[in-house]
């Protein structure tokens, strides 16, 4: 059976996250349906990650066993056709045998959302934290640069995640502005549950000047949820890129 990896984005915000659910519909779950309707058999769909409820997708990685491949294009035609508007496949491969969504991925790269503008938009309210006062996104870029490297993200982890190694690399972090939109980008060799949410929402506390720059290593160092900043909203969370070998 050829091992097939595809690609899929999508519009989080009518899901309870990537992963299936006895009682909430889940990404995987409508992924399965459609390529059930092809197969004629439910086949077992592993995901790169668990997106959480509401946040979105650009390139969500996704590997299965089939029982044949069509093609790139006969197979992204007939799941297109199935799948609803806001979950849409743009590439397929076959690749080795060996070859796992998760377990094969080297990293991946997220992008957080803040509409700073004064009043809300509602074009952005799905995809963006709505956040009216001014933020010093040069001061958060400062402070993003301190995050980046290896280091025990402790203080960045949900307190409802059981884990002993909370150490990651983060290859890069920065803040950008382009127009009213302060967009984070941040990448790295994994996260821990709600890490991105987390960081932004600590990298938000120092664009209101709430903490400065050189607090970041204190609070790394800390190992202390309370020291970070809040969890900020899932919608304004996009995969943006999942990286193999």
């Amino acid at each position: 059976m050829p091992n097939l990896l595809l690609k899929i984005k999508y519009d989080g915000t009518a899901y309870h996250g990537w992963q299936v659910q006895k009682n909430a519909l889940s990404v995987q779950q409508v992924l399965q349906d459609s390529i059930e309707k092809i197969y004629g058999e439910r086949l077992d769909v592993k995901g790169c990650s668990r997106t959480d409820t509401g946040v979105h997708a650009r390139e969500f990685c996704v590997s299965f066993k089939a029982p044949f491949y069509p093609g790139e294009y006969h197979l992204i035609s007939a799941l297109n056709n199935s799948l609803p508007y806001d979950i849409k496949a743009f590439s397929c491969e076959e690749v080795d045998n060996d070859f796992h969504a998760r377990y094969s991925c080297k990293g991946k790269e997220y992008v957080y959302y803040i509409y700073n503008g004064k009043y809300p938009d509602p074009f952005k309210s799905n995809y963006s934290l709505h956040y009216k006062h001014k933020l010093n996104e040069k001061l958060m870029h400062e402070a993003a640069q301190k995050i980046i490297g290896t280091h025990d993200f402790k203080s960045f982890c949900s307190i409802k995640a059981d884990l002993e190694d909370t150490v990651r690399t983060i290859y890069d972090c920065s803040v950008d502005k382009d127009g009213e939109m302060i967009i984070i980008k941040i990448s790295g060799n994994g996260f821990l549950y709600n890490m991105v949410r987390i960081i932004a929402g600590t990298l938000l506390n120092v664009g209101i000047g709430k903490i400065t720059p050189d607090d970041i290593p204190l609070i790394i160092e800390s190992k202390d949820r309370t020291k970070a900043g809040k969890t900020l909203s899932a919608k304004g969370l996009f995969l943006n890129k999942v990286f193999y070998d």
